[in-house]
């Protein structure tokens, strides 16, 4: 059943990707309340129950979060107000058909491969914030198997301190049990998601590093509790 509502959801997720990048070229100064409906109708289709700890604070404009599935992205937006732009991978990006996906919302597009890449990251980064957008960053820099965090990359930590950024970290525990793209499988469940509190980013200080330690802890108990 895993394998046939997987291949259900992929090919609705398909259409709806087509539907909405119309509407957001369409109407490009509404792409935001695009994005909003289209995570509610997601949520709803893919049988998704939110189970929160913590509180999110949206005055915060850097989100780092845990990735374990392109679940975490649906979840996130669904539940925050304002109009996050995600950092991706340019791969991404170049895809023929999804890349449009990051290209009409303005998401952020890097090249992990150039090392223009990061002087262009930077670049973006500022950009956004200028216009009101908090940046959202996946630390691991790609998704783990959803039993561990895995070690964070130092590219939200650059931009976090580049620019004294307000920082939202963010712990999600399921999102792979419910949606696993590699093996094309999805299943209707429950989405922990637990927010830590902010943290101030600073060249001075071990904030980054402390995050990494403390997200790592809280997925750490959450795990042992759902295996247990």
């Amino acid at each position: 059943m895993r394998k046939i509502r997987g291949l259900i959801v992929f090919i609705q997720f398909s259409i709806s990707v087509a539907i909405v990048v119309f509407f957001m070229y369409l109407f490009r100064n509404h792409a935001h309340k695009v994005i909003k409906i289209w995570m509610s109708v997601q949520m709803y289709f893919l049988g998704i129950k939110l189970e929160q700890e913590g509180k999110l604070d949206e005055s915060c404009n850097l989100i780092i979060i845990n990735h374990q599935s392109m679940l975490d992205i649906i979840v996130m937006e669904h539940i925050h107000s304002r109009h996050i732009a995600w950092v991706a991978k340019k791969e991404i990006t170049d895809l023929f058909f999804f890349g449009h996906i990051i290209k009409a919302p303005k998401m952020i597009s890097v090249d992990r491969e150039n090392k223009a890449g990061l002087i262009h990251l930077l670049g973006e980064v500022k950009d956004r914030l200028q216009k009101g957008r908090p940046i959202a960053m996946f630390p691991e820099g790609t998704r783990s198997d959803g039993t561990f965090i895995g070690e964070f990359k130092a590219g939200a930590k650059m931009v976090g301190n580049k620019y004294n950024l307000k920082v939202q970290p963010v712990v999600m525990f399921n999102t792979r049990n419910i949606i696993n793209s590699q093996k094309m499988e999805a299943s209707p469940g429950v989405v922990k998601v637990v927010y830590l509190e902010p943290v101030q980013a600073s060249k001075d200080t071990s904030w980054y590093e402390d995050t990494q330690k403390h997200m790592k802890e809280v997925f750490e108990k959450e795990y042992k509790n759902y295996v247990s």
